[in-house]
């Protein structure tokens, strides 16, 4: 249950062609509190409800739960949220034996394209794919949950 990932700036539009798989995602915070981060997230058809504890001192992993939960009640959670709804679209791509999860933004965070990857040791090296640009793994402001308070395009 702990999660190991990295985060990317995107620098061109690239990876929508190497994509092989993309869902709409929908995304509310309950709680943005940087201790346990509670989200509500309708991704595609789907329900989720997630929660995050604190980062670790290089912001590489931290504690996630996640549950599926039905999309009934996952619409209905979202009206309970705080105020800053995340919509976005993420690309899947495979890149050698890793898959780089690709959010492109829209609304408040129109302009914002990140890349996360998942890794199983925060020291497990990865192909670096030609459209990747600066890490920003750690950099709370990139965090969705921040996102939804501090939106990109006010930055």
């Amino acid at each position: 249950m702990i999660e190991i990932e990295r985060k990317f700036l995107v620098t061109s539009n690239a990876f929508k062609t190497e994509a092989y798989k993309k869902t709409r995602i929908i995304q509310g915070f309950l709680s943005t509190n940087k201790k346990r981060t509670v989200r509500v997230r309708l991704k595609g058809e789907q329900g989720f409800l997630t929660i995050k504890g604190e980062s670790s001192v290089n912001g590489l992993s931290r504690y996630e739960w996640e549950k599926e939960i039905p999309k009934t009640e996952a619409k209905q959670l979202l009206k309970l949220c705080k105020k800053g709804v995340i919509d976005k679209i993420r690309h899947e791509v495979k890149v050698g034996s890793h898959i780089f999860e690709v959010d492109e933004f829209f609304g408040k965070n129109e302009g914002l394209i990140l890349a996360e990857i998942e890794l199983t040791s925060e020291k497990e090296s990865f192909s670096i794919p030609n459209w990747l640009g600066k890490e920003v793994t750690g950099d709370i402001k990139y965090y969705n949950s921040q996102l939804s308070k501090h939106p990109f395009t006010k930055w």
